[in-house]
């Protein structure tokens, strides 16, 4: 049930913030997170790990403090291109695939975000997912 909301995630006044997520697949699942309904942008919906890119940080950097920060996990840097992007006129969105790390993944950060759970395609359909891309990306990286 991908939802359409607004493509906003910045102040108006601002530059489009860089954002960097993952799809953390374990096999036939993904981690997903969800984001509270208290939250400014894209409340109550299931995101993917990840977050905003600091200035002069490098996405790749950013992307690994974020999952170490929000799942307590280790991951390497990712040796390849984003498996997808996301534009809009407030953000820019890089989302890469880890399928290797260090540590279990935990809600290591229960204010950012509320809660995690491991999905499978099966039931994917069923969250409300922040962006309308997500859907058949993750169908298509659990069928690969």
């Amino acid at each position: 049930m991908a939802q359409n909301l607004p493509m906003t995630i910045s102040a108006d006044d601002s530059d489009p913030a860089r954002i960097v997520t993952t799809v953390l697949r374990d096999d036939d699942r993904v981690l997903p997170c969800h984001r509270s309904a208290g939250r400014r942008w894209y409340p109550d919906v299931w995101d993917l790990p990840g977050g905003h890119v600091e200035e002069a940080e490098d996405p790749k950097e950013s992307l690994v403090h974020e999952l170490r920060e929000e799942l307590g996990i280790t991951a390497s840097e990712p040796p390849s291109p984003p498996i997808h992007k996301i534009r809009a006129a407030t953000f820019a969105m890089q989302i890469w695939l880890i399928d290797r790390w260090t540590g279990t993944p935990i809600n290591a950060a229960p204010n950012d975000p509320d809660a995690v759970a491991w999905s499978e395609t099966s039931a994917l359909d069923s969250l409300r997912l922040a962006h309308e891309p997500y859907l058949s990306m993750l169908t298509t990286v659990l069928a690969t």
